[in-house]
């Protein structure tokens, strides 16, 4: 099938079956005028890719991760695994560094809405909380 027929299939655009092959994630034939071709074993694949462009996962870590899919070889799979369990933990320290700038800024906030309020006019204004007041 062409690539046109493969987007439609998949509901991903040509745009991005070209990247997916670019990055080596997705293969085709090509025919003399250097039309793609792709296999009906392909949609099973952009699937996958899907699924794990959407688990957050970059085109460098779902390339190290394909190979499993392609192999019965249980090296393989237990090296996808412990790259997805690296990956969860990479997420995971992320999601708590953010969640850490969100509770700081959350407190900005309340020290800012308090004094903006009147009630912390005695005690430190917005420059000694680190806050700069807009004129």
């Amino acid at each position: 099938m062409r690539i046109g027929e493969l987007a439609r299939l998949t509901g991903v655009s040509a745009r991005s079956l070209r990247y997916y092959e670019q990055q080596g994630l997705l293969h085709s034939t090509r025919s003399s005028g250097g039309q793609r071709y792709y296999t009906g074993a392909e949609i099973a694949r952009v699937g996958i890719i899907r699924r794990l462009f959407d688990a957050g996962l970059g085109s460098r870590v779902i390339a190290r991760l394909l190979p499993c899919v392609d192999s019965d070889d249980p090296d393989i799979a237990e090296g996808a695994f412990s790259t997805m369990i690296g990956e969860r933990d990479r997420l995971t320290a992320d999601i708590t560094r953010l969640a850490e700038a969100r509770d700081a800024l959350d407190a900005l906030i309340e020290a800012n809405t308090r004094y903006r309020l009147g009630a912390d006019r005695d005690g430190p204004g917005p420059a000694e909380e680190g806050l700069h007041r807009a004129s």
